[in-house]
């Protein structure tokens, strides 16, 4: 018997916008409205938005939270200020991958949201509950409970302000947030995204989440699907768990050594620093393709006399840059930037070469 597809609380919008809908990460999603270049190109210039309500959210409690939290995530957390939001992994004991995700450090005391990928909400939660054993805290897995709407672009704080009044907007910094209300209803307003552009992240209840995106939609917000989403994360270099990070590939091995602070100790450090001093095998890179063939997840990466030295995990015609690109899983040996490499598309191979994974650079700055 088939699983029952979950939907967000905006699902009716979106059949009522005629929106391509289909299965991702066990809900029903928008995949694209007026398509995926034009909406891809809205976020680039001006302004869209996203429903990403399926993400999740976790919140942990009392007076051991800190110590917690910074036992099972890769960052260090400790000694910010309420309003910080940190970006970093979860990961086993052998440095694999539970999640990538967000840590919000909130205004109240001894109090943090987790915000982590919708289709690993269960599963994430069950370990972080696993896990929270011996330690004084309480868990509260609100993403049943929650909306949460994707505004970005260039212009995003422009609609936050002007649609929604939050003069807040102006003064909040990149990976910065703040408590305001919405109709007597808390409103978590976060600059933060996963488009590369600038943006917020509004995180309310799902009532709220439904009249505010018809607020933003009247005000000529453009409706955003989740292929943009991923044309749009991949330009700018991010990462998706499941291609780029899993149980098997390691935030060393994808390149986010950054976000992993050896100097403490939490659950897969001693793996992770292993491998940052050299003890790994594969690395993930971005390749160029000469050719405007698109590669895709699965293709093989090869050799000028074709062997196999890695594998496609995401891939486009970028829709920003004019260029084929991707990333790929190589074995390290053949990680270093330029390295000439091949890509086998259906029974023809296109010549390549390594470059950096952010091959989109926005002017964003703040």
């Amino acid at each position: 018997m088939e699983e029952q597809l979950k939907t967000t609380c905006l699902y009716n919008a979106h059949v009522a916008l005629g929106a391509k809908m289909s299965p991702f990460a066990g809900f029903m999603m928008p995949i694209q409205y007026s398509g995926i270049v034009e909406e891809h190109l809205a976020v680039r210039q001006h302004v869209g938005m996203f429903d990403v309500s399926h993400m999740g959210e976790i919140f942990v409690k009392g007076p051991q939270a800190e110590a917690f939290i910074n036992h099972i995530f890769t960052g260090d957390i400790r000694g910010y200020e309420p309003g910080k939001v940190l970006y970093g992994m979860m990961c086993y004991p052998d440095g694999g991958t539970v999640d990538d995700l967000l840590v919000y450090r909130e205004y109240l005391a001894d109090h943090f949201l987790l915000v982590v990928n919708a289709a690993n909400v269960d599963k994430d939660f069950a370990w972080i509950q696993e896990q929270s054993k011996g330690y004084e805290v309480r868990l509260d897995n609100a993403s049943d409970r929650i909306g949460q709407i994707a505004v970005q672009g260039p212009e995003a704080e422009k609609a936050v302000i002007e649609v929604l009044g939050y003069k807040e907007a102006a003064d909040l910094a990149f990976y910065t947030f703040c408590d305001v209300e919405y109709k007597g209803e808390r409103l978590i307003l976060s600059r933060t995204g996963y488009t590369g552009e600038d943006g917020f992240e509004l995180y309310t209840t799902n009532e709220n989440t439904v009249e505010i995106w018809d607020r933003l939609l009247k005000a000529g917000v453009v409706p955003c699907g989740l292929g943009c989403r991923d044309t749009l994360r991949f330009e700018a270099g991010l990462p998706l768990y499941g291609d780029e990070l899993s149980p098997e590939i390691s935030p060393v091995m994808a390149g986010l050594s950054m976000f992993c602070k050896l100097e403490k100790d939490f659950i897969g450090r001693d793996a992770l620093a292993d491998q940052k001093a050299g003890n790994l095998a594969r690395k993930l890179v971005g390749i160029e393709i000469e050719d405007k063939a698109i590669p895709r997840n699965g293709y093989p990466v090869l050799l000028e006399d074709g062997t196999q030295v890695g594998v496609v995990t995401t891939g486009y015609h970028s829709i920003s840059l004019d260029k084929s690109i991707c990333f790929a899983l190589v074995n390290k040996e053949y990680s270093a930037l330029d390295t000439p490499l091949y890509i086998g598309i259906r029974k023809k191979t296109f010549p390549g070469k390594v470059v950096k994974k952010r091959f989109y650079q926005t002017n964003y700055k703040k």
